[in-house]
């Protein structure tokens, strides 16, 4: 009878120190996991402020520099059969890095095989004609469609069909308004992610109806 009980008391105790164990292991990864979150996130805002640093005077150096050319306009076309089409009313061509036109007035068009087209305006803009990457700056306005995204930055890379748009962030159609510090979207996989820079701020999302 005493051994029943010495047994029964000790499946008790490993039991329950094996719940402990347990407990402490989930939220150890927990925190793991969000450690690497917060890691990530704070990895993605370096590299966004790293490109708005470094392009930050886009506006400014149109103005210092010379070589102006007046109704300027871009097109590229990649294996897939993407067009991508580019015009402003003025460019200007770095005379440091002559790969590099600044811009003023710029739209683009962006027309995906089997999609829709996709809208931007800006007021400057930074394009490299080597690549085709291009920097929006201020009062930056994209169109897909039913969708309009408006922020102060966005820089497009048309080699990894990407666009990280920052600065004032807010995405918007008939149903909802979004708000978040970051969006980026492939335009060829169609794929959004928005996120905050620091986790205790959440995504703002306003309902219409």
């Amino acid at each position: 009878m005493n051994k029943k009980i010495v047994i029964g008391a000790s499946l008790t105790i490993f039991f329950f120190t094996l719940l402990i164990f347990l407990y402490y292991k989930s939220n150890n990864n927990k925190s793991l996991v969000e450690k690497k979150k917060q890691l990530e996130l704070v990895e993605k805002k370096k590299q966004v402020e790293l490109v708005e640093k470094k392009n930050d005077g886009i506006e400014e150096e149109t103005i210092e520099t010379s070589n102006i050319i007046e109704d300027v306009s871009y097109s590229a076309k990649d294996t897939k059969g993407n067009n991508y089409f580019l015009k402003a009313s003025q460019g200007t061509i770095d005379q440091n890095e002559s790969n590099y036109i600044f811009l003023k007035s710029v739209k683009a068009v962006i027309n995906l095989k089997n999609s829709k087209l996709i809208e931007i305006s800006s007021d400057f803009g930074k394009y490299n004609i080597n690549n085709y990457d291009t920097i929006f700056s201020k009062n930056v306005i994209i169109k897909y469609l039913d969708n309009e995204i408006t922020g102060d930055y966005l820089d497009f890379s048309w080699d990894k069909n990407l666009m990280i748009i920052s600065r004032d962030v807010i995405i918007k159609n008939n149903d909802n308004s979004l708000q978040a510090d970051v969006i980026e979207v492939n335009i060829q996989t169609r794929g959004i992610k928005i996120f905050m820079y620091e986790e205790n701020k959440k995504v703002n999302i306003k309902s219409f109806n």
